[in-house]
């Protein structure tokens, strides 16, 4: 366990190290367990075998510190929202071989978001959701059978939306530029790229990931992005998103929020992100319950500060990912 601590934080691109970012919580857990076992039953040497299983949990948290409840906080939650127009966001991996339409549709009707993004989603999904998605007075759709479909629909004003291909072929990414009631306008990115997998070098996942946010099309300062990442927040694929899109994480200080597996979430790892910029506040977010899929589902309700710097960028016209895929 030491050792896989130790090789965890080597800076590869190997897909079989990165995985191992993946089950740091878990491993933390496992160590503690054996620590404590080999404390109470093991023989001579039982302290070294204690002191091994300690370094190797100490290693895993260090590298997640900030996503524990004793780490300090990016944001404020509840952020100050007073006098702003506020939006509820579902942002959901359904999960495309789950049959159980209805629970899900329970669930849109129920939380009646203002934004909401569906990832796994191919025909099935959009023609069973179609009662739902109908009520939206904006909807964009990309399904497909390879897991990577996605569905975006929302009520608010909407400038401009279009999914590209800017993770892999594909893989769409979600670019629109939405405007809230009082005219506050911010720029919405979602999410569903490839995981890392043993034998594959994750180097350019990782570079088209961190410019995903780095660069939105209308260059707008206040932006949200979520998604299902396929990826933890303490990985250094998510910290380099948000290093380079200026990003913030609601959930740092906090906990992880774990979202998969939706069975063992308490023992799982956070796939579902959520991150905020510039002037877009976050005044509630939870994980939701299970409803047939693998995932469980990211709700929050979002503001935006009508008074914050709307900072065009001069390429608004065109470039940036937006123009890479109708």
């Amino acid at each position: 366990m030491l050792a896989l601590a130790l090789v965890s934080l080597w800076p590869t691109n190997r897909g079989i190290v990165r995985m191992l970012d993946f089950v740091r919580e878990p491993a933390i857990y496992l160590a503690a367990l054996l620590g404590v076992l080999a404390a109470l039953f093991a023989g001579r040497g039982k302290w070294i075998a204690v002191g091994l299983f300690a370094a190797s949990a100490v290693i895993n948290l260090a590298r997640m510190w900030p996503y524990t409840a004793l780490a300090s906080t990016q944001v404020p939650l509840p952020d100050e929202v007073s006098g702003m127009s506020c939006a509820e966001v579902l942002s959901f991996n359904v999960l495309q071989s789950n049959e159980d339409y209805a629970r899900t549709a329970s669930l849109i009707e129920r939380t009646r978001p203002d934004i909401l993004l569906l990832m796994e989603t191919n025909g099935d999904w959009l023609r069973a959701l179609e009662p739902q998605l109908a009520r939206y007075g904006y909807r964009l759709a990309r399904p497909l059978e390879n897991t990577y479909g996605m569905i975006f629909a929302t009520n608010l004003e909407v400038e401009r939306a279009r999914m590209v291909a800017n993770t892999s072929s594909n893989t769409p990414t979600l670019y629109a530029t939405l405007r809230m009631g009082d005219g506050a306008r911010f720029e919405l990115v979602g999410l569903h790229p490839r995981p890392p997998r043993p034998g594959e070098n994750t180097q350019q996942r990782d570079a088209n990931i961190a410019r995903a946010g780095a660069k939105t099309p209308d260059g707008i300062g206040n932006v949200l992005a979520i998604g299902d990442f396929n990826d933890v927040p303490w990985s250094r694929t998510t910290e380099r998103f948000r290093e380079e899109g200026n990003f913030l994480d609601p959930r740092a200080g906090r906990g992880s929020f774990a979202s998969f597996p939706a069975d063992y979430a308490w023992l799982g790892w956070p796939l579902d992100q959520i991150m905020v910029k510039d002037g877009v506040k976050v005044e509630r977010l939870e994980i939701g319950e299970d409803v047939g899929s693998d995932h469980l589902p990211l709700m929050a309700r979002v503001c935006v500060d009508p008074m914050a710097p709307d900072s065009d960028m001069p390429e608004r016209a065109g470039g940036g990912p937006g123009t890479t895929e109708r």
